[in-house]
């Protein structure tokens, strides 16, 4: 039983049970300060039903209660606040940290069920630009937090590689390119073309329709066309392996687009036998009416299929290929009416399973206010980004600790995790400006800030040269160290609240707020002091230490030991 549990049971209890444990622990508040207690029951929900004012009742409430258990319990307005044992519960917190380590706050809510997320799935022949950052850390970090909550998460880079943007890729190599050119930079090459080929198809709208027959070509199973199409995938994949290795990030599968190319035909076929399918103005519509919603478009006038004609055989198959609880789509926010069409066409396909498909939405990263274009050529490359942290890191790291040994690996483990945890500290359908130099700050809300503060854990517990720890001796009740305690034994709900919200910023937060408070802690305690309570604080330290680098993993931030 947690401390919020403790004091729901309490108070049902001096209720004769008027009300559930299980309906008071929704209601229990933290108060700002730790002045007003540890803990706070409001007691406007018993108006009504008691016919008292909630000062009276908050009154009558703290007289009936139990308080063995607690150091106090008063009334304050119409509040019932709690004050926990301070020491008894830093006992029990840092020994639960100490003898779980990096299991503390795991829970079973999944059962082990499979759930694929499908995540980052850039285009071929285009570079990974800041744009596709997001979905790929995001993902990342809700599929090790739904692992950590007991489900088995399946990452899966749904790769656009199939689509009318291989026949204006096609149809610009043609007429720009060389091999020559493309192998000896392949990305940017493919790149430079694409941005062109928009560019002229402006003032030459018939180069759009010799891109739409590559792609047809392509479809049709064309030599030609398939041998570019291969070629851009393949050197696409390699530049993008680059990157991933970077960010710490793997798949469980690259099926992209084209791997359901010979899948839609069933899809198209459940929908004609349901008679599900109507013509409208030459293509081939699901009426979606009854849910509010815009038509979802199956098949164009002339045959060609489109993208929800692919989810729509993609959900298909994950479901009899893993057998999911839950399916998710870590995609921007400007996807919601797609996925909501995707859903409705399920369920009018018969599939109830549809209500287990969740769109794991997420807002914009600008530069300087302005949306991020590959076709406007306006693109940051995520690539370049990563460098340019990773060097940034490197000059602060020589700056405050020139003789650390192995700079090179910490400011790669800062750089890049100062990127991801920049992104992951912002709530996901919140849009954010990206500033490089504010990223990379040692001080502030950010990665290198929690990481720092670990590393400095991690200093004081090879000072003092302690890696064990006696269990039977860690109660502490100074009041310097209590809101750091009291963060440490909040990680399990911290976790339960990101796994059910999809939010991994609420572990973003708990982790500089935890640093924060040891911080705070840190500068008005003297740790290392060889007294009675030096294995208890160097217990808070260690537990500290195990807390952070557990937040930063979830996250897929590195932790070094030393900055």
């Amino acid at each position: 039983m947690n401390n919020r549990e403790q004091v729901a049971q309490a108070i049902s209890e001096a209720l004769d049970g008027q009300l559930t444990a299980e309906d008071i622990v929704v209601k229990i508040e933290q108060p700002k300060t730790s002045d007003l207690g540890d803990l706070a029951f409001p007691t406007f929900v018993l108006a009504k039903t008691l016919h008292k004012a909630p000062n009276l009742i908050a009154a009558d409430l703290a007289d009936k209660i139990d308080q063995t258990a607690f150091e106090k319990v008063q009334a304050v307005g119409p509040y019932v606040n709690f004050f926990l044992k301070k020491g008894s519960f830093a006992a029990t917190t840092l020994a639960a940290i100490l003898t779980d380590k990096d299991q503390y706050g795991a829970q079973n809510l999944g059962n082990g069920g499979n759930v694929p997320i499908d995540m980052s799935s850039p285009n071929i022949a285009k570079p990974m630009s800041m744009g596709h950052l997001r979905s790929t850390v995001i993902g990342n970090a809700i599929a090790n937090i739904l692992s950590k909550t007991g489900y088995h998460p399946i990452k899966i880079n749904h790769l656009g590689d199939w689509g009318t943007q291989f026949g204006k890729l096609m149809q610009a190599y043609k007429m720009w390119g060389t091999e020559a050119e493309v192998k000896a930079d392949p990305i940017n090459k493919l790149l430079e073309y694409y941005v062109r080929f928009h560019k002229e198809a402006k003032e030459h709208p018939e180069m759009d329709e010799d891109a739409r027959e590559w792609f047809k070509k392509l479809e049709d199973g064309d030599e030609e066309a398939t041998r570019l199409w291969k070629w851009f995938r393949s050197e696409s994949l390699k530049s993008f392996m680059r990157i991933y290795d970077e960010l710490g990030v793997k798949f469980d599968s690259y099926n992209g687009e084209a791997f359901y190319n010979d899948k839609m035909d069933e899809v198209v076929q459940i929908l004609e036998d349901k008679h599900l399918l109507h013509e409208s103005k030459g293509a081939e519509v699901v009426d979606l009416d009854k849910y509010d919603l815009n038509p979802a478009l199956i098949k164009k006038s002339d045959g060609a299929t489109l993208y929800i004609t692919r989810d729509l055989a993609a959900a298909i198959y994950r479901k009899r290929e893993y057998k999911f609880v839950q399916s998710l789509y870590v995609v921007g926010a400007e996807q919601v009416n797609h996925f909501k069409q995707l859903k409705a066409v399920l369920t009018e396909m018969g599939f109830d399973w549809a209500d287990q498909i969740h769109h794991i939405p997420f807002g914009l990263i600008t530069l300087n206010g302005q949306k991020l274009s590959t076709r406007s050529g306006r693109v940051v490359l995520l690539e370049d980004v990563l460098k340019d942290s990773i060097d940034l890191a490197m000059k602060q790291i020589e700056a405050k600790n020139p003789s650390l040994a192995n700079k090179t690996e910490v400011a790669h483990e800062v750089g890049v995790g100062a990127v991801i945890f920049h992104d992951l500290k912002n709530e996901r359908l919140n849009s954010f400006d990206f500033n490089l130099e504010e990223v990379v700050r040692f001080e502030g809300d950010t990665g290198p800030y929690v990481q720092y503060a670990r590393a400095r854990a991690e200093s004081m517990l090879r000072k003092a040269n302690k890696t064990t720890f006696d269990l039977d001796d860690i109660s502490i009740d100074d009041p310097a160290a209590w809101n750091t305690i009291k963060a440490l034994s909040e990680f399990g709900d911290v976790i339960k609240r990101a796994a059910t919200e999809y939010e991994p910023s609420v572990v973003a937060k708990y982790a500089i707020n935890l640093a924060r408070e040891f911080n705070k802690y840190y500068a008005n305690s003297k740790v290392l002091v060889e007294d009675d309570g030096l294995n208890a604080r160097l217990a808070l330290v260690k537990s500290v230490s195990i807390v952070l680098k557990e937040s930063l993993r979830l996250l897929g931030v590195e932790s070094p030991d030393e900055m």
